[in-house]
């Protein structure tokens, strides 16, 4: 078994339980009420500059210029098309500016910014990986139904095409080859270390979704 297959494995009822969510069932049905999409929006707009920190520390630590590139491409990505979907939803759900930049923020975004900022503080190319292996690898699991209808309305299905289009599903097998690949030649403290954040953020990926509906 491989290591990223080995750790979801270990994290299977956690995964399980965000990838099948009401919130992706509703999702793809189109039945997300307007209010639980703005709270889910707002919040997830919070991610996004430590999500590109996180990947800079990736940048950063990676041992091959090829890794280097892979995620610079892929913080383009997130930087514009996911940026310009967010600011759209936004105006399509009339959030207010301060809401946008400066909501209250709830436990779990709280406690998966601060694991995103631990992950890069450790200065270790693992830790990365297993912090955005869960967090891009998940939202594949959840939005690759290729036999599924869209919804009708754009906040809803752009939100399932930016997370199943073939560039994010190619990156995704990448990053979870390269986990794999680290993870071959880490030495078992830094597996377990590797393991301590992935396992982390799994669970908090659930009391994201759980959350919104609160």
């Amino acid at each position: 078994m491989s290591f990223s297959e080995e750790l979801r494995q270990a994290n299977a009822g956690h995964w399980e339980a965000a990838t099948k969510h009401r919130f992706v069932e509703e999702i793809f049905a189109g039945t997300v009420p307007d209010d639980v999409m703005r709270r889910y929006l707002t919040q997830d707009y919070q991610f996004i500059d430590r999500f590109v920190a996180l990947l800079g520390m990736a940048i950063a630590t990676a041992d091959r210029f090829d890794s280097r590139v892979r995620f610079a491409q892929f913080a383009a990505m997130i930087t514009s098309d996911e940026n310009t979907y967010f600011l759209r939803a936004f105006d399509a759900l009339s959030v207010a500016e301060a809401e946008r930049h400066h909501p209250v923020l709830s436990a779990p975004t709280a406690a998966f910014l601060a694991l995103m900022q631990e992950a890069a503080a450790t200065n270790d190319y693992a830790n990365c990986l297993a912090v955005l292996t869960v967090a891009e690898g998940l939202y594949l699991d959840w939005a690759d139904r290729p036999d599924t209808t869209l919804p009708p309305a754009f906040i809803h299905a752009e939100w399932i095409t930016l997370h199943n289009n073939d560039g994010f599903r190619s990156f995704v097998t990448w990053l979870r080859g390269e986990l794999d690949r680290i993870g071959a030649v880490s030495e078992a403290s830094r597996r377990e270390s590797a393991a301590y954040f992935f396992g982390r953020a799994v669970a908090l990926e659930r009391d994201f979704f759980d959350h919104i509906y609160a």
